[in-house]
C-alpha cells in the first residue's frame, strides 16, 4: 500500500505545511499585536477552507460515479491534466515565495485588523483555500489511479498530521527548517510524480476516446516484467509508470519532465532559513470586543454548511436525471400506446405489458432500425423501466411478443441536438458472408484433422509412441482452433474431445474416448495395444464429423457469442490445468484457442469496424500480448505445464486473458440478431 500512499503523503505533507505556515503566521501576528480575541475569526476562515475542499472532493467523486465508464475515463483524464497544471504552478510559486511568505501574510493581517471580522475571515480563508482545493484535486486523481487501494487517503492523512506537527513545532520555536531548501527538494520530487499523473491522465483520455493512439504502444514489457511484484507496484504507485505504455503517454511523460524540471532546476536557489512564525511577544489583553449581535456559533456553522449544501446541490443536479417517465404499452395491439415526443436528455420509460405474451421491446430509429434501448422478457401484466438517452431524431417502439408478430409503433419526431449511442441491428443476412467464410475455415480444418488423426493412428499401430505423442499434440491443436463451431458438432465433440469428469469409471470408463483418452494413455505408460481401440474410435469420429458438418445447422448468432466464449472456456479449463491428462500442454491448447478466436474476429471484422471502430485495435493489442506470454512457455518441442508456471508468469497470463475477455465482451451485443417487423 505504501507505493500508492507515497505520492499522496508527499502532497499532504507539502500542501499541509504550506497552509499550516500561513495559519502560523496569521496566529503569531495577531498574538504579537495583542488581538487574541480575533483568533476565532482566523479559525473560522480555516474551517471554511477545509469545508470547501472536502465539498469539492465530494462533488468530484459523486459526479464521476454517475457517468458512464467511457465518460468516467474522460472526466478523470481531464482532471488529472488540470491537477498537474495546478501542482506545477504550486511548486514554482512556493519555491519563489517561501522566503517572503511571512512578511506578505503579516502585511495582510495588519491591514485586516483595522477592518471588520469578515475581512480577517476572508484573509485566512483565501490563504488556506487554494492549498485545500489543490490537495483535494490531486488526491482525487491519485486515488483514481490507485483504484480501490486505501493507500492515497492513508498517505495523505499521515502527511497532513505530520505537517500539523511541524507547523506547531515551528510556531513554538521547537524546530527550525530552511523552508526554501525544503520546498525546492519536495518540488523536484513532485514534478516527477506529476509527470506520472499526466501520463495516467493521457491514458484515461485515450480510453475515453478523446485522444487517439489507444492501441499504439511505445513498449509492452508485460511478458518480462512482473506487474504484481513489490518493485513493479512501487514504480507504478509512485511514478505511474506501467509495463505497457502508449506513445502519447511516453511523449507526454518525457516532455513534461524534461521541460518543467529544467525550468525548475534553473530557477532554484537556496535561501537562508526562514522561521514559520515569530515568537509571540508578551502583550496586554486586547480591548474588550464589542457586544455580539449574533450567537458566536452562527458564522462557523454557516461556513461549514454553505459549501456542503452547495456541493450537495451540485451532485444532485449534476447527475443525469431521468425525466418524468412515460408509461408505454407493450403488446401486439397496443405497442407504443402512451408514447409522445419526449424531451432530449436521459429519459426513463415505464414499459407495461398489456398483452398475454411475454415480449421484448426496443426503442428504435425506424429509418435505420438502430436500437437505443431494450427490455427483454417482459412478462404479461408487469412493468419495467427502460432508460435511454434521447437526442434530436425520429423514434418508435418495436414490440416482439414470443411466438407472435413484431409490431412497430407510430414514429415521433424529437427536435434538438446531441448524440446518443445506438446499436445498428444485425440480420442473418449480414452474418451470411462471415458465416460462409468461417464454415470454409472449419471445412479445411476438419480435412486437416482427419489426416492428422490417421497419422496418429498409424503411429500407435506401429508402436511408435514417442512419435504418437508429438502427432497427438499436432492433431489436438488443430481441433482446438475450431472453437467457434463446437456448438454445431452435436455428439461428435464429446466423442472427439470429451473428458472423464462425471463418468462412473473416470479415466478408465469405457465411454471415455477421444483426444483426452489417448492423452492419458500416452503419458501414463499404456501400451500401444491398449491404445489401438481408442485411436480407431478417434479416427472414426473425426471422419464422421467431416462428413456431417456441411449438413449441420450452424446458427449465425453463434459467431458473435463464440468470440467471447472460446476464451471464457480457455480461462476456466485450460489455464487451470483442469483438462490436463498428463501431457502438460494446456498452454499450447490455449494458444490454439486464441488462434481460433483471431480467425473468428477476422471474418467478423467488417461488421465490428462499422459499429465499434475503436474496439478491434484494442483487441488486437490484447491478442498480441497474450500470444507473446503463451509463446514464452514454448521451448522447442515442449510446453511448460500450467502447474509449473511460477506465480508471476501465471498471473500475467490470467491477467492478459481477463483483459482480452473484457475488451471482447461488447461483441455479442454489437452483433446481436434482433427480430424486425
Amino acid at each position: 500500500m505504501w507505493d500508492d500512499a507515497f505520492p499522496s503523503f508527499l502532497i499532504g505533507l507539502r500542501e499541509g505545511l504550506e497552509a499550516g505556515l500561513v495559519v502560523s503566521v496569521l496566529v503569531a501576528t495577531l498574538v504579537r499585536a495583542g488581538a487574541r480575541s480575533r483568533l476565532p475569526q482566523v479559525w473560522t476562515g480555516v474551517l471554511a477552507a477545509i469545508a470547501l475542499a472536502m465539498s469539492f472532493g465530494a462533488v468530484l467523486t459523486f459526479t464521476a460515479a454517475s457517468l458512464s465508464a467511457t465518460a468516467q475515463e474522460s472526466f478523470g483524464g481531464t482532471l488529472s491534466v488540470i491537477a498537474v497544471a495546478f501542482v506545477t504552478g504550486m511548486v514554482f510559486w512556493m519555491r519563489r515565495s517561501a522566503r517572503s511568505l511571512s512578511g506578505e501574510i503579516k502585511e495582510r493581517v495588519t491591514g485586516a485588523l483595522g477592518m471588520g471580522a469578515g475581512v480577517l475571515i476572508l484573509t485566512s480563508f483565501l490563504a488556506v483555500g487554494r492549498e485545500g482545493l489543490e490537495t483535494a484535486l490531486f488526491l482525487w486523481t491519485t486515488a483514481q489511479a490507485a483504484g480501490e487501494s486505501a493507500g492515497p487517503l492513508t498517505g495523505a492523512a499521515i502527511g497532513l498530521v505530520l505537517a500539523t506537527g511541524l507547523c506547531w513545532a515551528l510556531y513554538r520555536r521547537v524546530l527550525r527548517i530552511n523552508l526554501s531548501r525544503f520546498f525546492t527538494a519536495t518540488g523536484a520530487v513532485l514534478i516527477v510524480i506529476a509527470a506520472g499523473v499526466l501520463g495516467y491522465g493521457l491514458r484515461d483520455l485515450q480510453e475515453g476516446g478523446l485522444l487517439p493512439g489507444r492501441a499504439a504502444y511505445a513498449f509492452d514489457l508485460s511478458g518480462s516484467v512482473d506487474a504484481g511484484s513489490w518493485y513493479s507496484a512501487l514504480v507504478q504507485g509512485v511514478f505511474n509508470l506501467t509495463p505497457a505504455m502508449t506513445w502519447l503517454q511516453v511523449v507526454g511523460y518525457g516532455g513534461y519532465l524534461a521541460v518543467v524540471m529544467a525550468l525548475f532546476v534553473r530557477g532554484a536557489r537556496v535561501t537562508a532559513p526562514e522561521p514559520a512564525a515569530e515568537e509571540p511577544a508578551p502583550a496586554q489583553d486586547a480591548p474588550a470586543a464589542p457586544p455580539r449581535r449574533r450567537p458566536v456559533w452562527v458564522i462557523p456553522v454557516a461556513v461549514v454548511t454553505v459549501p456542503a449544501v452547495i456541493a450537495g446541490l451540485a451532485v444532485a443536479f449534476g447527475r443525469p436525471k431521468p425525466a418524468s417517465a412515460q408509461t408505454i404499452a407493450v403488446s401486439e395491439k397496443e405497442c407504443g400506446k402512451g408514447f409522445t415526443a419526449p424531451s432530449t436528455g436521459r429519459q426513463t420509460f415505464q414499459m407495461h405489458n398489456t398483452g398475454s405474451k411475454t415480449s421484448e421491446v426496443y426503442l428504435i430509429d425506424p429509418s435505420t432500425s438502430a436500437v437505443y434501448g431494450e427490455v427483454e422478457g417482459l412478462a404479461p401484466g408487469t412493468t419495467r423501466a427502460l432508460v435511454a438517452t434521447v437526442v434530436g431524431g425520429t423514434y418508435a417502439w418495436r414490440c416482439v411478443p414470443t411466438g407472435g408478430t413484431a409490431v412497430t409503433s407510430k414514429a415521433v419526431r424529437v427536435t434538438g441536438g446531441g448524440s446518443a449511442r445506438a446499436v445498428v441491428p444485425v440480420s442473418e443476412r449480414d452474418l451470411a458472408a462471415p458465416l460462409k467464410r468461417y464454415k470454409a475455415y472449419v471445412d479445411h480444418g476438419l480435412a486437416t484433422l482427419v489426416a492428422q488423426v490417421r497419422a496418429l493412428d498409424d503411429d500407435i499401430k506401429g508402436d511408435q509412441l514417442a512419435k504418437a505423442r508429438a502427432d497427438w499434440l499436432t492433431a489436438h491443436l488443430t481441433y482446438s482452433s475450431l472453437g467457434a463451431a463446437y456448438g454445431t458438432f452435436e455428439d461428435f465433440d464429446k466423442k472427439i474431445n470429451g473428458r472423464a469428469d462425471g463418468l462412473p469409471g473416470g479415466v478408465h470408463d469405457k465411454d471415455f474416448t477421444g483426444f483426452h483418452r489417448l492423452e492419458y494413455g500416452l503419458w501414463h505408460g499404456e501400451s500401444a495395444a491398449g491404445l489401438k481401440a481408442p485411436a480407431a474410435q478417434l479416427v472414426a469420429a473425426a471422419a464422421g464429423l467431416q462428413k456431417a458438418f456441411p449438413t449441420q445447422d450452424f446458427d449465425p448468432s453463434d459467431l458473435p457469442l463464440r468470440a467471447h466464449e472460446i476464451l471464457e472456456n480457455t480461462l476456466q479449463f485450460e489455464l487451470t490445468g483442469d483438462t490436463d491428462e498428463g501431457s502438460g500442454t494446456n498452454l499450447a491448447t490455449a494458444n490454439a484457442n486464441l488462434a481460433g478466436t483471431r480467425e473468428l474476429l477476422t471474418v467478423l471484422r467488417p461488421l465490428l469496424t462499422s459499429r465499434a471502430p475503436k474496439l478491434l485495435p484494442a483487441v488486437d493489442a490484447d491478442i498480441a500480448r497474450l500470444r507473446k506470454l503463451l509463446d514464452a512457455a514454448h521451448h522447442g518441442g515442449s510446453w511448460t505445464p500450467v502447474d509449473r508456471l511460477d506465480a508471476t508468469a501465471r498471473a500475467r497470463v490470467d491477467g492478459a486473458t481477463g483483459q482480452l475477455l473484457e475488451d471482447l465482451s461488447p461483441v455479442p451485443d454489437l452483433l446481436e440478431i434482433r427480430k424486425s417487423a
